[in-house]
């Protein structure tokens, strides 16, 4: 891309602004426009289900509106509603037009909602948006019965934010353990029993039929499959999000479960890249096709993606990585470990601090560390180098992950035990 290229990018959610930041910091000096719907300036996602939900001075801004004029980074408070790819040109839904060099769709993703009889009454909240947070927040101290539909990790943050509030709250899950697409049945097990501590309810294995209704259009409650109903007047639905393509189809970009990028983030028109929830990438950690819903996956590919526009291309090759806050729990997991076939527990869940190691055909895929942020930063930086932990290994008594994993780094740079501890202690700051 030549160095005064305009780039545009579609999506100011946290990936498309550090698109936007990483070119300014790698020295593009052409104009950068980043174009987002929701009033006002970028902001972290992750704090709406837990801090802001209860604490409305939560500063969630990624940056003051100074940042932006500094760094001459337009912001553009609309939407864009087509491509034209012959002209290299997007149509606004304003009304205007902007020409581009190069486009980044990060467009991120669009919560599900499931075609259930009463899904429209009054009392019924999405959450994805700063303005959904803010909607649920001043709705939960009048509550008096919350139902959530959906024991993901947005379902569970929310009931453990609700927790601390008093409201009598309920999650129904149509599968046996809470978040049991992502993580252990160990993990699972530990997540499910410090919510029912704390007074939540959790009906597992249960669909829901039906949302009732009074007279007024308010939410009463939740029809069961198995027959049952659970009060409610206020509902919280979160089933699961789907990629918003729709721009990249219009267009005839290639889309499969994302748009379909490269290894360096380019789409089938290579004038245009993709980065983010969106995305469906080859992943080096897999060896498939993948689409991942994180906030570090979206900057990481941000980084790259902006490294190769500015001249100097590199695969993305991050690990997977991702946390949840729940209560004074805080899980991290290091790769991706659906669909392991062995793991082992390190330390003991009954403290409340503990990893779960996964393995695929005997080789570490991906761990899940509870209050145990040395393991973490350990399994990243051995999935990171490639280095295999094999399942046996870690029989031997006194097995360390650390250890192991300092032992190994040491071994290959040895420069690299100072930064330990730094990294360690960093481990429960980093988002």
């Amino acid at each position: 891309m030549k160095p005064g290229a305009t780039v545009v990018i579609a999506g100011a959610g946290q990936g498309g602004f550090q698109v936007a930041t990483s070119l300014r910091e790698r020295g593009h000096a052409g104009p950068v426009i980043l174009i987002g719907d929701e009033p006002g300036l970028p902001y972290q996602r992750p704090p709406l289900s837990k801090s802001f939900l209860l604490h409305p001075e939560t500063q969630i801004e990624l940056r003051p509106h100074s940042f932006y004029e500094r760094r001459h980074i337009a912001l553009r408070h609309t939407r864009v509603a087509s491509i034209d790819r012959s002209t290299r040109r997007v149509h606004l839904t304003d009304g205007n037009t902007l020409a581009y060099d190069h486009l980044v769709l990060a467009t991120g993703a669009r919560n599900r909602i499931p075609p259930i009889e009463g899904i429209t009454l009054d009392g019924i909240v999405q959450l994805r948006t700063q303005d959904d947070a803010a909607r649920l927040r001043t709705r939960l101290p009048t509550a008096s019965h919350l139902a959530i539909i959906g024991a993901g990790f947005i379902g569970m943050e929310v009931a453990a934010a609700a927790a601390k509030t008093g409201i009598t709250t309920t999650v129904i899950e149509a599968l046996h353990r809470p978040m049991a697409r992502a993580v252990s049945m160990a993990t699972s097990t530990h997540v499910a029993d410090l919510h029912r501590a704390q007074g939540t309810t959790l009906c597992l294995g249960r669909t829901v039929i039906r949302l009732d209704g009074d007279h007024t259009g308010a939410v009463t409650g939740v029809r069961l499959h198995d027959g049952s109903r659970v009060p409610a007047d206020l509902v919280v639905v979160g089933v699961g999000v789907a990629p918003a393509v729709e721009l990249a189809t219009d267009a005839g970009i290639d889309v499969g479960d994302g748009i379909r990028v490269d290894a360096f983030l380019s789409t089938s028109d290579p004038h245009i890249s993709a980065i983010g929830d969106c995305a469906e990438f080859p992943n080096s950690h897999t060896g498939s096709r993948t689409r991942l819903e994180s906030i570090q996956n979206a900057v990481d590919q941000a980084r790259c993606l902006a490294a190769r526009l500015t001249g100097t291309p590199t695969a993305y090759t991050a690990v997977p990585w991702f946390w949840t806050e729940q209560f004074s729990t805080k899980l991290q997991i290091a790769g991706l470990g659906q669909g392991h076939d062995e793991s082992t527990v390190l330390g003991d869940p009954a403290t409340g601090s503990f990893s779960v190691l996964l393995f695929k055909d005997g080789l570490l895929a991906g761990v899940e560390s509870v209050n145990a942020p040395a393991d973490h930063i350990a399994a990243r930086r051995l999935l990171a180098c490639g280095k295999p932990l094999r399942r046996e290994e870690t029989a031997a008594d006194g097995f360390s992950l650390p250890q192991w994993a300092g032992r190994h780094r040491r071994s290959q740079d040895p420069t690299a035990a100072a930064h330990d501890q730094d990294d360690a202690r960093g481990a429960f700051t980093r988002r």
